[in-house]
């Protein structure tokens, strides 16, 4: 539990400093931030995928074309792949 209020306190503090007058604070917060955001896109998609979602439920909730959800999730199935 201690790990998890940990990464909620982490969490709250990039939001925070997304909105920092200091342009180097809220930079690095907003790239903290889509790094997080990219991972837990991964790690639902990969959710939807294994409950047997289409490629088109998926696209519909996130707003984007099949296609585009496609592309970038269908190379291999996992959230390693997607890690660099």
């Amino acid at each position: 539990m201690s790990t998890y209020v940990d990464d909620m306190s982490d969490t709250a503090q990039l939001a925070s400093d997304a909105g920092s007058r200091d342009p180097a604070v809220g930079l690095r917060a907003v790239r903290a931030l889509r790094l997080l955001v990219e991972r837990l896109e991964a790690l639902q998609v990969d959710n939807a995928r294994t409950a047997g979602w289409s490629w088109q439920d998926i696209a519909l909730l996130l707003g984007v074309s099949r296609q585009a959800v496609h592309k970038k999730y269908a190379g291999g199935r996992g959230l390693l792949r997607r890690e660099k």
